[in-house]
């Protein structure tokens, strides 16, 4: 019986040899690399429907991870199963798509058992095999050689290097057409609003500033102390002082009003124009939530007054609304 660390190193030594088996796997796939993969490219690039990709048992994780790879990174893809395709999804289908089916030997029977639809049909048929004399090679518009010499497992009966090797070839495909349509992190973030780099290129202050009644917000003819209380009411840390014409002419912050104190100023009497900050930064409504984060870091303030082109106060914004819509 093995002892503990006898154990540990023999997982050490299988997952060495798995790693090892599936790298060269990748390294012979990057040699085989020839114009097919252009054409596949090419193909997909000019798709004027949606990438249908289907693949069964193990294949079929692999389609399904493709798929979603594909509709993130600006091609329009999904999967289907083929065993539902044949029992009514084939509906799903259409002569403007292009199909990309995924099967080690070729010869899965759901999926050729709905070749002669698919090719009737009048979309495109795409295939990743190992076998380029299978049937699903032979009938199809464009044909993928993705080929494991072994398996990573020992038995050599488990999908894992060949799985890997068409999980990589999926990605290269995918990477391949976001270059060529020039798709940007802001496209990405489209397809990912609630991931942190959606929120990041995508939230715009004027989504989450207070406005409103929620603005704290005071004319310069008033008190230290009426100010204090709208401070303390909007709970956001300063008051924007406005002059007649609504325009902002200064900022009082909590930092403000110690240095007030410090004075021994009456604030009862003292008008908040003679102790606001003046020229205080501002921020515009259209910048994105995580440039006002930025600019917060830089400038080592906790908050800033929006306003628009005419310097007037339309909204207000600080740190912890930042850090709870998780702008990081």
């Amino acid at each position: 019986m093995m002892t503990d660390q006898n154990l540990k190193q023999a997982f050490l030594n299988s997952a060495y040899k798995v790693m090892q088996i599936e790298h060269e796997t990748i390294a012979q796939l990057m040699a085989s690399l020839d114009a097919n993969f252009a054409d596949v490219c090419t193909a997909l690039l000019n798709c004027k429907g949606k990438v249908v990709v289907m693949g069964i048992g193990k294949s079929g994780h692999i389609g399904r991870k493709i798929a979603a790879t594909l509709a993130s990174t600006g091609s329009p893809a999904f999967f289907v199963h083929p065993a539902e395709a044949s029992h009514g999804d084939l509906g799903m289908i259409g002569k403007q798509d292009v199909v990309l089916a995924l099967s080690n030997s070729g010869e899965s029977a759901e999926i050729t058992t709905i070749l002669p639809v698919i090719k009737r049909i009048g979309a495109k048929l795409i295939s990743l095999t190992a076998n380029p004399q299978s049937s699903l090679a032979g009938l199809s518009d464009i044909h993928l050689l993705v080929k494991s010499t072994q398996e990573a497992c020992p038995l050599g009966l488990a999908p894992t290097a060949s799985t890997t090797a068409a999980l990589v070839m999926g990605d290269a495909i995918a990477i391949a057409l976001l270059e060529a349509r020039q798709f940007s992190a802001e496209d990405f973030a489209f397809s990912h609003p609630m991931g942190s780099l959606g929120r990041k290129l995508l939230l715009r202050v004027k989504d989450l500033m207070h406005q409103g009644d929620q603005l704290p917000l005071v004319k310069d003819n008033v008190t230290i102390a009426d100010a204090l209380l709208v401070v303390s009411q909007k709970s956001m840390g300063f008051v924007a002082i406005v002059d007649t014409d609504g325009k902002l002419c200064g900022i009082f912050t909590d930092g403000d009003l110690r240095r007030t104190l410090d004075k021994r100023i009456d604030i009862h009497q003292t008008l908040i124009a003679d102790v606001m900050t003046k020229h205080s930064v501002t921020i515009a409504p259209d910048m994105l939530a995580a440039e006002a984060l930025k600019w917060m870091e830089e400038k080592k303030i906790n908050g800033f007054v929006v306003v628009d082109n005419s310097n007037r106060p339309i909204g207000a914004i600080n740190l912890h609304d930042l850090l709870q819509a998780k702008v990081l």
